[in-house]
Order: C-alpha cells, then sequence, then structure tokens
C-alpha cells in the first residue's frame, strides 16, 4: 500500500535494517512480556529521532516522526507505543535548548548523552490516566539539602524494564510559595527506584508498562528542570509541545496498526473492488487528517491552536481507526480469524488509542470554548 510503503522507506532512512528485524520475529513474540522489540529499536539508533542535530540526533520533523511511528506501528503496536514515549518525553527536553533560561551543566550534559549513550527516556507523567492531563504531576517532591526526594508510582509506565532515564513532573515549591510545575530528571538505577509487574492485558505487552515506584529518591537540584525569572514561560511552553508530540506520535502508531489490516486486505484483494477501495478510501482519510495535523505544526502553528488542532485529529482517528480494523476484519474473513492470524491483535490493539489521556469527555467543555472563541483550558 503506497502509504505504508512511504512510511516504510522514511522509518528505513533514519533506521535502517530496523523493520527487517522486527519482520523476522514472529507477531506473537513481538507482543508479548520479554519481547526484543524495544532492544531492536535501541540497537538500530531509535532513541535519536526527534533530538536535535547537534546533539546527536537525526532532528526528524513531525511528518517524518508520524511515518517512522505508522510503520513501527504496523510491525509492533507494543514498540510504537514505547517509542512515542520515549519521542515525546525527548522532544520536551530538547525543546529548553536554546531558550534564554539557561539549563544547567548537568542538564546540558544529559543532553549530550542520550544519543551516544542510546539511552532511553521513559515518561513518568499522568499518562494512562484517561481523565488526566498526561503532564499533571503524579510524584510528591520534598525540598532538602541539594535538592529533592521524590516519592510516587506510575503504572503503567511504558519502557520500565530498558528505560535509562526517567522524567517526573514534581510539584515544587515557587518564589511566592505556590507549588510550581517542574520535571525531575531521574536516573533508572537510582536508589528507591523500583519497577513491579503491572500490566495485565495480552494487548500491547511489549512495551514494558509495568509500575514503577519512587520512595524517597534522592534528585539534585541541578537534574530538576523549572521554570526561571529570565524565561518565565519555559514550563508552559514545554507541556504545550510535550503534549502536541505526545498526540501525533501515540495516533501514528495506531494508525500504524490499523494499515497493515488494510494492506493485507488489498493484497489478498478481500470482498469487492467497491468495498476494498471504501475501506482503503476512509483510512487514507483517516491518515490525511493527521497527517495534516503533523504539518501544521511543521508550518509553525503552535500554542493553543496546535493542540487544538492535534485533539480534533485524535478523536476523529480514534473512531475510524475502530470502524476501519473491524471492517477489515469482516473482509479478511472467519477462516482468517480461526487460523490465529495476527489480524484480531492489530484490531483489538487499535481500541486502545482511546485509554490515552485525554479522554473525549474531559476534552469536551475545553474544546467546545475553544471553538467558540474562549482560550483553551485542558485540565
Amino acid at each position: 500500500m503506497r502509504s505504508l510503503d512511504q512510511a516504510r522507506a522514511v522509518c528505513e532512512q533514519y533506521h535502517p535494517g530496523l523493520l527487517e528485524a522486527l519482520a523476522e520475529i514472529p507477531y506473537d513474540e513481538r507482543e508479548k512480556p520479554g519481547s526484543k522489540v524495544v532492544d531492536l529499536f535501541r540497537r538500530h539508533g531509535g532513541v535519536g529521532l526527534l533530538v536535535p542535530v547537534e546533539y546527536g540526533g537525526f532532528g526528524a520533523t513531525p511528518l517524518e516522526a508520524l511515518r517512522v511511528q505508522q510503520a513501527l506501528g504496523s510491525l509492533s503496536p507494543s514498540l510504537a507505543a514505547a517509542a512515542c514515549m520515549h519521542h515525546f518525553t525527548a522532544a520536551m527536553l530538547y525543546a529548553l535548548v536554546g531558550r534564554q533560561g539557561r539549563l544547567t551543566d548537568a542538564q546540558v550534559d544529559l543532553l549530550h548523552r542520550i544519543v551516544p549513550d542510546q539511552k532511553l527516556m521513559a515518561s513518568g507523567w499522568a499518562e494512562g490516566r484517561t481523565q488526566q492531563n498526561i503532564l499533571a504531576p503524579t510524584v510528591t517532591a520534598e525540598p532538602v539539602a541539594g535538592g529533592y526526594r521524590l516519592s510516587g508510582a506510575k503504572k503503567p509506565c511504558s519502557l520500565s524494564g530498558s528505560m535509562d532515564l526517567l522524567t517526573a513532573s514534581i510539584a515544587v515549591p515557587g518564589p511566592d510559595g505556590e507549588p510550581e510545575l517542574a520535571v525531575a530528571l531521574v536516573p533508572a538505577d537510582a536508589e528507591g527506584l523500583s519497577v513491579h509487574p503491572f500490566w495485565g492485558s495480552l494487548f500491547l505487552a511489549g512495551a514494558e508498562s509495568d509500575e514503577v515506584r519512587l520512595e524517597d529518591v534522592f534528585v539534585p537540584e541541578e537534574l530538576v528542570v523549572r521554570t526561571t525569572a529570565d524565561d518565565p514561560g519555559r514550563l508552559d511552553d514545554l507541556q504545550t509541545a510535550g503534549f502536541i508530540w505526545f498526540v501525533l506520535l501515540i495516533c501514528a502508531g495506531y494508525t500504524g496498526a490499523c494499515s497493515a489490516l488494510v494492506e493485507d486486505v488489498l493484497a489478498r484483494e478481500r470482498g469487492s473492488a467497491g468495498e476494498r477501495s471504501a475501506l482503503a478510501v476512509q483510512h487514507e482519510a483517516t491518515l490525511a487528517l493527521l497527517e495534516g495535523a503533523a504539518r501544521a505544526v511543521q508550518d509553525g502553528v503552535d500554542g493553543e491552536a496546535a493542540v487544538a488542532g492535534v485533539l480534533v485529529a485524535r478523536y476523529t482517528v480514534q473512531q475510524h481507526l475502530v470502524t476501519t480494523a473491524a471492517q477489515a476484519l469482516e473482509l479478511l474473513g472467519g477462516l482468517d480469524f480461526i487460523t490465529g492470524s495476527p489480524h484480531a491483535h492489530q484490531a483489538a490493539a487499535v481500541r486502545a488509542l482511546a485509554f490515552h489521556p485525554p479522554a473525549r469527555p474531559a476534552a469536551a467543555e475545553p474544546l467546545l470554548g475553544y471553538f467558540t472563541g474562549e482560550p483553551l483550558e485542558l485540565a
């Protein structure tokens, strides 16, 4: 299928051999706990996709990143979900580069080591709670001499088994004593950080989405990113950038899983020409909407307009993927289902997009307000 071939070509450009290596592993092996897909991702340079060139990465555009995610999702929805968490975290942190508020030497050193050391970054934000903003703090921070003591848990936390660094949103006392958002950079081998079984679903089990606990974990002040007096908007902008990247990339991975289903229907010539055409048109329209949102961000749309744009795309994609996947399964036929092909697994996996925050009910009133001229305020 032409659109999926385009995605594969971009993925091959940035990560030569990755798709071939993934395809050599049986589908069930890719998607089970203990899968090798994350290790393959690391070994094929997956870490650097959204890292700026000056920091050793590829500096991919939003549209290119979307297509890489689509290609990965077509072979392993688990890997696409896990990669999304690393990529949106990288996009957030590197958005700080060049801002007026200077990074600490420790932060700059860490950013320079992500690609050479192939460090995977897990997200300790609120992702996983459908009614909550993904960037809301889930970890408490107690100020102590030289830094903070962190306590809390993130469950599920993708990449929990392979992460080198956990980024966690925390609330710290601001200059006026009121709590303000900050970002803690926590090494995975920090004393007090532990990983515990959590993920019980058969689907997306290769994403390593278990529980990460922090019990009195010390993080030095220089590894906490917060707003500064000379750059008061740095974390607001960081949140916006991270949110936009998260929505685009998570949608792209599930779209890739659906693309694989549609491609097989076309390749096997299942159903009539009219049925196949209708299926492909619906899927291509869904993909075009998502790509349009990515192009808008790439062309400079930012702030509320970008957030609204990606949310409109996300909820439309979420609805259409389920319908398209169901139609594809029907056309592939009962024998395909009975013989244990991966298609039913792929169709079930796309439903998980609805479980990523913010859920449609949580965004309904903020979007209605935005559409009628009010500021967009997601809780």
